[in-house]
């Protein structure tokens, strides 16, 4: 196989770490792409022992954080001849945090790290892409997308700097279903702009998969327990990191670019109606997304968003 090169954002655990290895297994050169150096040396370096792949390569990499992405990308675009795949696996979620927490760019941390972060990591990364063959873009989504089918429920664009944090409450959990919802927005108008240039960009709906142990104790005591007794049935991270994988190199999603893909590895549609028995059904099933992705205002207000926060001179798309 012609060597091909695969970042992975976030591979020094959970399912970024299985697909690290997933890939490494499969011959692929990875770049695991981490802030926690310290942790991320082990992880590569059982990776390395286990698959016998010497080129798994680790580079410091702060998601949340534009001058950190901007290092890292000169770095990477001066060492490696191109990128084929790039997978936007980090995110934040802090189980239990109160308080609002902003980037160094004074971003709430969960648009920094899971929205604003991966959009200028792949702007400054398409040139290197197009010079694949075949390159793919996937993005990490979750099912807390879901939540969008109340029709009351909006991503908070007048507080994504923290304009209000002194005077609205902080929920972690909406800011991470609103960071990952403006993902998924992002995917469809990413896989519009880029497709002139070969590049694909899909989006995965991570299901549930076995938690830590350090995240389940950060959860308040109640939902602690429930995340146990789910810990049971939940199925390891490998799971999803094969999904990455055949997403990132099948010929099954070769040509398939701009779609929600779930956890069966089936294309997710638009909702039709997200009314009574038929909104029940699309919270409890996983064949449909809320049409709020696909809201044209949305759509643009999350690009714009994104294109003056992270752009210091003009780009060209």
């Amino acid at each position: 196989m012609k060597e091909k090169f695969v970042i992975i954002t976030g591979a020094n655990s959970g399912i970024g770490q299985a697909a690290a290895l997933k890939f490494a297994s499969e011959g692929y050169h990875v770049i695991m792409a981490c802030r926690n150096m310290g942790i991320s040396t082990d992880v590569q370096k059982d990776i390395i022992d286990i698959t016998k792949n010497n080129n798994v390569d680790l580079m410091e990499l702060d998601v949340s954080s534009f001058d950190s992405i901007r290092s890292f990308c000169t770095a990477f675009t001066s060492k490696y001849p191109r990128l084929d795949i790039l997978i936007h696996n980090a995110a934040y979620l802090n189980h239990g945090e109160k308080e609002y927490k902003l980037s160094p760019e004074h971003i709430e941390l969960s648009f920094a790290t899971n929205t604003f972060g991966p959009f200028l990591m792949t702007r400054l990364l398409a040139d290197h892409l197009a010079k694949s063959p075949d390159p793919r873009i996937l993005h990490a989504c979750t099912t807390n997308i879901k939540n969008f089918f109340d029709p009351k429920r909006k991503i908070e664009f007048d507080n994504l700097c923290g304009e209000l944090k002194d005077t609205r409450p902080y929920s972690t959990y909406k800011m991470y279903g609103d960071s990952k919802m403006a993902l998924l927005i992002l995917t469809f108008k990413m896989a519009e702009k880029y497709k002139s240039r070969g590049i694909k960009v899909n989006a995965l709906q991570i299901n549930r998969v076995k938690l830590s142990k350090e995240t389940i104790n950060k959860m308040h005591s109640v939902w602690r327990v429930f995340a146990r007794l789910q810990n049971l049935t939940n199925p390891l991270p490998s799971g999803m990191a094969d999904n990455y994988f055949q997403i990132c190199t099948s010929d099954q999603f070769k040509n398939v670019t701009g779609q929600l893909i779930n956890h069966k590895l089936e294309i997710v549609k638009p909702s039709t109606s997200e009314k009574g028995f038929t909104q029940l059904k699309n919270i409890f099933g996983s064949s449909s997304y809320p049409s709020y992705a696909t809201n044209p205002q949305n759509v643009e207000q999350i690009w714009r968003l994104s294109t003056k926060l992270t752009e210091e001179t003009p780009q060209n798309f």
